[in-house]
C-alpha cells in the first residue's frame, strides 16, 4: 500500500479565510486524489484572550479593524472570495465572537471518529453562514451529532478539561514554528503554503511533495 502524503492544516474556526482555504483545498484534493492524502486539522487560536463565553462580535471587530473604509474593504474582499467558493458569509447574523478552544477540542476528537473534515466544515457553516455560537456546548454537540459522533461522549468530554492541555500545546508549537497567520498548510513536514491559495497552487505543492516522496531513498532499517 502506498504511503499517504501527510498534510497538516493549521487553522482557527473563526477565521473566514480558513473556510475559503478549506473549500479550495477540497477542490485540489478532488483532482489530486483525496485517498492519497492524510489531512490533519491542527489548532490555532487567533485570540486566546477571548473569554470562554465569547464577546459581542460587532464591538470586538470594530476595536480590531476600526469602522473606516479599510475595514469595509477587508470585509468585502472576504465576501467576494466566499461567493467564488459557494460560501454565503452572513457577518450581520453573527452576534458572538467565541473562544475557539472547545471547537478545537471537538475537531481533535473527530479525528478519532474518522470525521474530522466533516466536523471542520460544519463548524465553519454554523458560524459563518448560520451565525451560531460555536463556543456553546449545545452547538458543538449538535455538530458532533450531524457528523455521526457519539454525542453522549462528546458532551461528557466538553464538560471536563479533556485534551485541553494537548490542544494548547499544539497551538503553542505552531507559534514556535513561526506561524503567525492562518490558514497555513504543511505538506510532509517540509512544503509550506501560507494563506487561502488557489486550488491550482495547492495541487502543484501536492504533486511536488508526491514526486519528492517517490525519489527519496527508503529509510535504512
Amino acid at each position: 500500500m502506498t504511503k499517504k502524503l501527510q498534510f497538516d492544516v493549521i487553522s482557527d474556526t473563526v477565521c473566514p479565510w480558513c473556510y475559503v482555504g478549506k473549500k479550495r483545498l477540497d477542490k485540489a484534493l478532488d483532482e489530486f486524489g483525496a485517498d492519497k492524502v492524510d489531512v490533519m486539522w491542527r489548532p490555532y487560536q487567533l485570540d486566546p484572550s477571548v473569554p470562554p463565553g465569547g464577546v459581542e462580535r460587532k464591538a470586538y471587530m470594530q476595536r480590531k479593524f476600526g469602522r473606516g473604509d479599510q475595514a469595509k474593504a477587508i470585509l468585502a474582499n472576504i465576501v467576494d472570495a466566499g461567493k467564488e467558493e459557494g460560501i454565503d458569509f452572513n457577518f450581520d447574523g453573527m452576534a458572538k465572537y467565541p473562544n475557539t478552544m472547545d471547537s478545537h477540542r471537538l475537531i481533535r476528537w473527530a479525528d478519532s471518529a474518522g470525521c474530522q473534515g466533516r466536523v471542520v466544515t460544519l463548524l465553519f457553516q454554523r458560524y459563518f453562514e448560520q451565525g451560531a455560537d460555536i463556543g456553546d456546548h449545545e452547538v458543538l454537540v449538535g455538530v458532533a451529532e450531524e457528523a455521526g459522533m457519539d454525542t453522549d461522549l462528546v458532551a461528557n468530554l466538553l464538560s471536563k478539561d479533556a485534551d485541553l492541555e494537548l490542544v494548547q500545546k499544539e497551538d503553542h508549537l505552531a507559534r514556535q514554528m513561526g506561524i503567525s497567520g492562518v490558514p497555513t498548510f504543511i505538506v510532509e513536514n517540509r512544503f509550506g503554503i501560507s494563506g487561502a491559495q488557489d486550488p491550482a497552487y495547492i495541487l502543484r505543492m501536492l504533486r511536488k511533495a508526491e514526486t519528492a516522496a517517490e525519489i527519496e531513498p527508503p529509510t535504512a532499517s
